[in-house]
């Protein structure tokens, strides 16, 4: 009788840590995520392919930047980055940092600071410093993609009155 409550003792385990959530490595994932936030904004910076630009975007994804109406979809996005591609002077870098995940590691939300360059108000080109949050989420195809994407402008910097 030993054997066979061993064995079911045994499978009992297996079926548990088989049916538990997936093993996930922050350390592993925050690289990951980070990694791939850079190549997204060296596209974007390159301003060459929208197609690839618009593919770290998730289908459902929302866009909420200073001066614009939110943005949903793909749809919505892709039209924005042509015109924005298409604007004279139009320039974005952005650097990401600190991604905090959930407890399952499929959502993560990060802070950025961008740096844009558009046309100002006499059409000469002006530098905006902008400062976000992206929460990004894991899709099933293992590919981390930006759900959400918030920017607004940084305030000017205090001036030190003596």
């Amino acid at each position: 009788m030993l054997i066979p409550r061993c064995f079911l003792l045994f499978v009992l385990a297996a079926l548990v840590f088989s049916c538990s959530q997936r093993n996930f490595d922050s350390a592993a994932e925050q690289a990951k995520l980070l990694r791939r936030d850079a190549e997204w904004a060296d596209l974007a910076t390159a301003g060459k392919d929208v197609d690839k630009i618009v593919s770290y975007w998730s289908d459902d994804a929302i866009l909420i930047f200073p001066g614009q109406p939110v943005l949903k979809g793909k749809q919505a996005i892709r039209a924005y980055v042509e015109a924005s591609l298409k604007t004279p002077d139009f320039k974005i870098h952005w650097v990401s940092e600190k991604p905090v995940f959930s407890r399952d590691g499929t959502l993560a939300y990060m802070r950025g600071t961008d740096e844009l360059t558009v046309p100002g108000p006499n059409g000469a080109p002006i530098m905006l410093h902008l400062r976000g949050i992206s929460v990004w989420r894991m899709d099933p195809d293992g590919q981390w993609r930006c759900v959400v994407d918030i920017s607004n402008e940084e305030p000017p910097a205090a001036s030190t009155v003596k």
